[in-house]
């Protein structure tokens, strides 16, 4: 990150912040939402160009937003709660695309996480259903399982299937009602 936008960075948030020194005010903020942009005409707070991702991150102690923020700014706060967050909101958006898109999705790291495959079980994206004895638990572990194969080959095509059936029945439906409209 160049200096300048380093030091636009820095001087926004603290302005924004009840904080005088950035250690202790980068402690103050939380991400609040984000959005895409693929048009790439979005600037960062701190002045940089071409932004995708559009952070509003929200200052927990008197309310004050700062949007756009680009992940590589956020990333500037070294916290890994945030990085943490960063990295699941990408992965949405690049599975959602993927899944638009008509390609084939595997558990790989290109489009889950661990972390992500959790935040998905937290906000109630699988479902009760009758393949699952009605306990979405039983569908979250099945996706972290699989995940965790080294050997992705070894998945039958049995697995596979069901693999499909999640994201197309539980997944895609989250990721389209959380993120059609916020893709600028």
């Amino acid at each position: 990150m160049g200096n300048a936008y380093r030091t636009n960075l820095i001087q926004r948030v603290l302005d924004e912040s009840e904080s005088n020194t950035w250690n202790e005010a980068v402690l103050e903020w939380v991400i609040d939402d984000c959005e895409e942009d693929n048009s790439l005409q979005s600037s960062c707070i701190c002045g940089k160009e071409e932004l995708r991702y559009l952070f509003t991150i929200r200052n927990v102690r008197n309310g004050n937003t700062l949007f756009p923020i680009g992940s590589s700014c956020i990333k500037k706060f070294d916290r890994d709660d945030l990085n943490e967050e960063v990295s699941i909101q990408e992965k949405l958006f690049k599975l959602f695309h993927a899944i638009e898109d008509g390609n084939f999705i595997t558990l790989s790291p290109e489009f889950f996480s661990r972390k992500l495959l959790k935040y998905l079980y937290e906000e109630g994206v699988f479902q009760a259903n009758e393949y699952n004895n009605n306990e979405p638990e039983i569908d979250y572990e099945f996706m972290l399982k699989m995940f965790n194969k080294r050997d992705k080959e070894s998945i039958t095509p049995n697995q596979q299937r069901k693999i499909n059936a999640i994201i197309m029945t539980s997944i895609r439906p989250y990721l389209v009602e959380q993120l059609v409209n916020k893709i600028l």
